[in-house]
């Protein structure tokens, strides 16, 4: 309001430079007239107000009205009932209404109650240390206690547990001392001269009763049932079956008098090269199914060396052998089991087979006539079967069993030769290592042991409580490590050379196997690993990053094996529970 008088005034009052300042005499009369002419130019609105009539004081005022919004009375404010801290004064209406919303119709009732803890809902309360410690040793010591649920000062008579003692004892607790109960008569002698017929502190009752000693007619009783019992549990001996071989083709020998245990010639692979292929690729197509198993196959297994042949055992009780390369046919079907095949072998020549199956019988076959050579049973299932690779040892087979022993057979004379006895659960693998001196062995019991070969006592015993059980293993072509399918869905690396120790930054994982013994794979030159899963997918990884580089739906069931052809670079047989053999490049 100053600022726009002074406005006002200083307009007038300012004297260009062009005009004469006014004489020293006329200064008064100038003086008056100016003074004159502002009281009459000056309008009221612009004139100053008086202090003590204003109400403007150095604070600014907002006049703005309060003004409610329409219908915000009726808005109630909702209070989470998982809220711990609240930062105003709620109503009760606010802090007790009812969850409201769409219910979740999956929900049991058990899920519908209230809670705060994973198993249930837990309220605060206090109840005095030495209360409760009394009526914990009353409970203890008389069996009954004061019924914590109910309000004592309301009820003190509300008892749990032995209910007619509480009433006999009037409620007492250990602390008021209640009458003892009366000891029970017992006979004393406590001379010590009565060499007979002294009884000391372990005299007996006048009510105890005590078992006798069985007579002669209740001994032979108790016998007789025992007997019936131990029958009742005995496995009955089966015969073996009758061992037949089918042949499916037509000339089991050439023009020349091979079998077809020979490895054919006119292909574009050497076959009987020892040296793997230089460079390896991952699979792209399905190129062939074997099929004629009418249940899931356990195991596959090539030709030793060539791989032109493949063998399969299945859950059908059969094993068949196959063509690789030509027309791809099932050459021979061996019938000789009652239950199904859980392993197969070959030996070193690839002239004869082992067949272990759930019937408890081990059968070594003749692969070429298909004849079963000889017979083997430990009375027990038999879950892995393995030749020594020593061309000087080739009638010595191994084999894991179910009662946690490894036992050695001769072939030549069909008597167990050694039996290895430490570990504590059926043994899933056994694997051969370090020039074929010292072999692995995989149990249910979650430990790796390794034995010196005809040494009963395991050399080295590897366990750790993070292991899991490991019932497939492989070993690298170049021996050094040995590739194990754990059941936490893994495959662990251990060196297969001295210390046998875990390599933990190697690790492969993406699959599923949790539950199957899926077998596992090198390729020839050792650049992936392939693998099955539970849920019929195959897996590749690179062996040196351990990264997944490929995976595809194989089969419809497990995946239960993966074999790498050892002269092909990019060929892969699957073998699934849906009872086919697929052959991949």
């Amino acid at each position: 309001m100053l600022g726009i008088q002074n406005y006002g005034s200083s307009s007038e009052g300012e004297h260009s430079d062009n005009e004469e300042k006014p004489k020293a005499d006329d200064k008064n009369t100038t003086t008056k007239t100016a003074e004159k002419e502002k009281k009459q130019e000056v309008p009221d609105y612009l004139k100053p107000i008086d202090p003590k009539l204003s109400v403007a004081k150095s604070l600014a005022v907002c006049a703005a009205p309060e003004v409610v919004p329409m219908g915000t009375a009726a808005v109630q404010r909702t209070i989470d009932p998982t809220v711990k801290e609240v930062e105003y004064n709620p109503r009760y209406e606010e802090l007790f209404a009812p969850v409201k919303g769409p219910e979740n119709p999956d929900l049991t009732q058990q899920m519908k109650a209230p809670r705060n803890t994973l198993a249930g809902y837990v309220e605060k309360a206090h109840i005095n240390a030495f209360e409760f410690e009394n009526q914990r040793r009353t409970f203890h010591t008389y069996g009954y206690a004061l019924d914590p649920s109910v309000d004592e000062e309301a009820d003190g008579r509300s008892f749990v547990g032995d209910l007619q003692s509480a009433y006999d004892d009037d409620g007492k607790t250990v602390f008021e001392a209640p009458k003892p109960k009366k000891k029970r008569k017992q006979e004393k002698n406590d001379n010590p001269e009565d060499i007979e017929g002294f009884l000391g502190p372990w005299g007996q009752y006048k009510d105890e009763q005590r078992v006798a000693k069985p007579n002669e007619q209740e001994k032979a009783e108790l016998e007789e049932i025992l007997s019936k019992r131990h029958r009742r549990n005995r496995i009955p001996e089966d015969k073996p079956l009758e061992e037949k071989s089918i042949l499916h083709i037509k000339d089991a020998y050439d023009y020349q008098g091979r079998s077809y245990l020979h490895a054919p010639h006119d292909l574009d692979v050497n076959l009987r090269t020892g040296a793997p292929p230089t460079k390896c690729f991952l699979p792209k197509a399905h190129i062939h199914t074997w099929t004629g198993h009418t249940k899931g196959i356990s195991a596959i297994r090539w030709f030793p060396k060539t791989a032109h042949l493949l063998l399969s055992g299945s859950m059908d009780c059969r094993v068949k052998l196959w063509e690789v390369y030509g027309e791809r046919r099932c050459i021979r079907t061996f019938n000789g089991h009652r239950q199904a095949i859980k392993d197969i072998a070959w030996n070193n020549k690839g002239t004869k087979f082992l067949s272990a199956s759930y019937d408890r019988y081990i059968k070594l076959w003749d692969a070429e006539t298909g004849e079963v050579v000889s017979r083997f049973t430990a009375r027990k299932m038999p879950f892995c079967v393995k030749f020594h690779p020593d061309n000087t040892k080739q009638h010595l087979f191994v084999a894991g069993t179910s009662d946690k022993k490894i036992i050695c057979w001769d072939t030549r004379s069909g008597d167990i030769v050694q039996e290895y006895d430490r570990h504590l659960g059926a043994v899933n693998t056994i694997t051969f290592v370090d020039e074929n001196r010292r072999f692995v062995t995989t149990s249910d019991d979650k430990s790796m042991r390794i034995w010196e070969w005809d040494i009963p006592v395991d050399m080295k015993y590897i366990a750790d409580p993070t292991m899991h059980s490991m019932p497939a293993v492989t070993l690298a072509p170049n021996g050094k490590w040995l590739a194990c399918q754990s059941l936490d869905n893994k495959i662990v690396i251990f060196s297969a050379l001295n210390r046998f120790k875990m390599n933990r930054k190697k690790t492969f994982t993406g699959h599923m196997v949790s539950g199957y013994a899926c077998q596992l794979d090198f390729s020839p030159d050792m650049s992936y690993l392939v693998s099955g899963d539970g849920d019929g997918k195959c897996y590749i990884w690179d062996w040196k990053t351990s990264k997944m580089y490929k995976k595809w739906q194989a089969h419809e069931g497990v995946c239960i094996s993966t074999l790498w052809h050892p002269h092909e670079a990019s060929k892969v047989a699957t073998a699934g529970w849906d009872g086919l053999i697929k052959f991949w490049d």
